[in-house]
């Protein structure tokens, strides 16, 4: 699949030395949503600003369908549409004006009946003449999105967009979100919601301490990271792990009515049915079992915890 964004060596340090992103290799995909994953300070806020133009990079090259973002600024600029953290709208005006503004400041001529479809698929249709002071928190948040795709933008970018939003109106922007990239858009979205990544994203970025430490389509990425446990409720209670059942590192819990074993979904051999023999043999018997596999964020927190 051809990139629509190609990064090449992208670094960023501020003028009061701190560098924010270091040797930034990355590209994303034409008609994906691709999920950047990182925590606080990680550099995600700083890499989607260099792409937007909105920052200008120390070093490197960033392509946007093949166009250099410094070279041809104004063409790239009208591919992408932004949906930034903060809440930047006037507070005095219509859902109606604000988007209709957005777009004539991008050359667009007036199209009342796109404009309109866009705050239909937003849900906001019912506010178009009212304040946006009036508006809760949750259509300010929409209402940025709308804004965002006001001249049709065949990039968007998402930065943080249900942040402080409910876990109902959530998913309803999760189905705009798959609805556009259904018309062919192409999503990139920071979230610190790791279920949000984990339900939408084909492919996911691990960023930390302003490096690009992980690139992988998500069922992948769960695939050759995740690690499944195997939990058995034990028929009677152990004080410890006897010495027998060493070499497997059980995790004893549940007040010693419970045993954990972790096991390498990769591996050739899982290794349980000798564990469940070596514990008949030290007369450590159960009544139950279950598997959990790891989730995105396990793996998320592990990859961010090797970096530090």
């Amino acid at each position: 699949m051809q990139p629509v964004i190609r990064i090449e060596h992208l670094a960023k340090t501020y003028a009061s030395g701190f560098t924010a992103l270091k040797d930034i290799n990355l590209e994303v995909n034409r008609g994906e949503i691709f999920a950047l994953l990182g925590p606080n300070g990680a550099g995600k806020t700083t890499l989607i600003s260099a792409i937007c133009g909105i920052v200008n990079p120390s070093a490197g090259t960033i392509r946007v369908d093949g166009m250099d973002i410094v070279a041809e600024y104004r063409k790239v600029r009208a591919m992408i549409g932004l949906v930034p953290q903060e809440l930047s709208t006037d507070m005095f005006e219509t859902p109606w004006a604000t988007v209709n503004f957005s777009r004539g400041l991008f050359g667009k001529p007036r199209n009342h009946a796109y404009v309109e479809k866009v705050l239909r698929s937003l849900s906001l249709w019912e506010k178009k003449d009212a304040r946006i002071m009036t508006l809760s928190g949750g259509m300010k948040r929409r209402l940025l999105i709308a804004k965002a795709l006001a001249h049709e933008p065949r990039i968007l970018f998402l930065d943080e967009p249900t942040a402080g939003v409910d876990v109902e109106l959530r998913r309803e922007m999760w189905e705009v979100v798959r609805d556009l990239r259904a018309q062919g858009v192409t999503i990139i979205l920071t979230t610190h919601y790791i279920e949000e990544a984990e339900e939408m994203a084909d492919r996911v970025g691990v960023i930390a301490k302003g490096e690009i430490i992980l690139v992988e389509e998500k069922n992948e990425l769960m695939r050759k990271l995740g690690k499944k446990q195997l939990v058995l409720q034990l028929s009677s209670p152990l004080a410890a792990v006897p010495p027998e059942l060493s070499a497997y590192s059980l995790q004893l819990g549940a007040d010693g009515n419970e045993l954990t074993y972790t096991y390498d979904t990769r591996a050739e051999r899982t290794g349980i049915t000798t564990l469940l023999n070596d514990m008949r043999a030290a007369g450590v018997t159960f009544k139950d079992l279950s598997t959990m596999q790891s989730s995105l964020e396990d793996i998320f927190v592990d990859l961010v915890r090797q970096k530090r």
